[in-house]
């Protein structure tokens, strides 16, 4: 495995991000905001924890990585092309016609994909159903799954969670990147935070701002996944030595599965972008990505 520097990885994160807002503005279109909230998450999977190689991405014993919310496709993309699965230069292509970097992403287009990804709440599946075949087929290789908090909301992710905690299938890790936001909707009442740490209630049917509390509150959620059977870890999701820490601990737990829940900022590394359920599916202007990227150099 590659032993790069804290430091280093920081360089990388900031380059991702960089790709990022650039894609997103040439295309006009995707998710900005969910996907600079991962970014750390994925630069310290692809550098120090994945058995991968990109010249040979569909080796049978390298280990999976599944993006469950694949609306998040940019950060993907851009951490793939950082690892050499492909040229930057195909950053650019993003969203268009013909292009191979779609808006969600597709197995196998670019190599280093996993699984097609639209609708939430399908990777942790997906996920158990690679782990269990690994241990049909006896190869040791280790199975990751990122989950946001909208996949946190549906009902097939704990299916899964019951299945994977049932069969103890101790090569299979999730990640939560839990940044309290996700598209917005409407509630039959919404929390407003009075400033003291009490939240009061008001009543009717309103339409929400995109954060998970008022959606659908995922609280108390590492309770949640204990309940399941789960082992599980919080850290910081932009603290790379917690990340990379939780996630090796991850890796000795045996006898079941793992969760790590990763606390993180929407819209990390943009000024304007972090907490804003704006940019969960918005593009930055020209503007917005001038500020954007001179808040992100190096």
């Amino acid at each position: 495995m590659a032993t790069t520097s804290v430091s280093e990885l920081e360089g990388m994160a900031r380059r991702i991000r960089r790709d990022i807002v650039r894609m997103t503005a040439e295309a006009n279109s995707g998710h900005p905001g969910g996907s600079l909230s991962c970014t750390d998450i994925l630069t310290a999977l692809y550098s120090r924890l994945l058995r991968h190689d990109p010249k040979n991405p569909t080796w049978p014993d390298r280990d999976r990585f599944v993006m469950s919310k694949g609306h998040a496709s940019p950060a993907m993309y851009s951490v793939l092309a950082e690892a050499g699965y492909f040229p930057t230069d195909e950053l650019m292509t993003f969203r268009r016609l013909g292009s191979r970097l779609q808006g969600h992403n597709v197995m196998g287009v670019p190599p280093g994909v996993e699984m097609s990804a639209g609708a939430l709440g399908m990777g942790l599946s997906f996920s158990l159903g690679l782990a269990l075949a690994g241990r049909l087929d006896g190869r040791d290789y280790r199975v990751y799954c990122l989950l946001s908090d909208g996949d946190c909301n549906e009902g097939q992710t704990w299916e899964a969670a019951a299945a994977a905690s049932h069969h103890k299938v101790d090569t299979l890790t999730a990640i939560v990147d839990y940044n309290h936001i996700q598209n917005d909707g409407f509630s039959d009442y919404t929390l407003f935070d009075g400033g003291d740490g009490r939240r009061k209630r008001l009543g009717g049917w309103v339409e929400d701002d995109g954060h998970t509390v008022n959606i659908l509150s995922l609280q108390p959620l590492a309770d949640r996944w204990r309940a399941f059977g789960w082992n599980v870890q919080e850290v910081d999701g932009h603290d790379f030595t917690q990340i990379i820490e939780a996630l090796e601990k991850a890796k000795g737990h045996k006898g079941g599965p793992s969760a790590v829940i990763c606390q993180t900022t929407k819209g990390k590394g943009v000024s304007f972008m972090e907490n804003n359920p704006g940019f969960h599916g918005k593009a930055p202007t020209k503007e917005q990505l001038e500020q954007a990227l001179k808040e992100l150099a190096d």
